[in-house]
């Protein structure tokens, strides 16, 4: 079941724009370490941060809260796997969040996808429940 959807559209000039203006203060108050060193061996820098930018904004509507009731830009974060898929990550408040909404005997699953055509990143984000097996009284087979 579909427990959550959130879709987020970013600017890369902008982002470029803030991470001139304002450099690490903002990179280390939104993105986390990995996270930045991802985008600072991209030739493309500003796009790789702008596309974390809108996946964490698309999870934290996911979340149904947006950037709001405490969570923290760091509790959300985009890793890949080896095959270059996104992956999203939550800690603290979003963590907290995510359990709550997630029904007994189901474990949430985040899935996220980004995509960039400059001037533009974009990330869709859906967060889905799936049946732990033996734990929601049904039967599999």
């Amino acid at each position: 079941m579909i427990l959550g959807i959130g879709t987020d559209l970013a600017n890369i000039d902008r982002i470029a724009g803030t991470l001139v203006r304002f450099g690490d203060r903002f990179r280390n108050r939104v993105f986390t370490e990995t996270e930045q060193q991802k985008a600072e061996r991209r030739r493309d820098v500003a796009g790789t941060y702008a596309k974390r930018w809108a996946a964490k904004e698309a999870c934290s509507k996911a979340l149904g809260t947006g950037l709001r009731m405490g969570i923290a830009w760091k509790d959300m974060a985009v890793t890949n796997m080896s095959t270059g898929q996104p992956r999203m990550h939550v800690t603290g408040w979003a963590a907290d969040r995510l359990a709550e909404m997630t029904p007994p005997g189901h474990e949430a699953i985040i899935h996220v996808t980004l995509t960039d055509d400059h001037p533009w990143a974009q990330a869709f984000v859906v967060i889905e429940a799936r049946p732990v097996p033996g734990e929601s009284g049904q039967a599999f087979g």
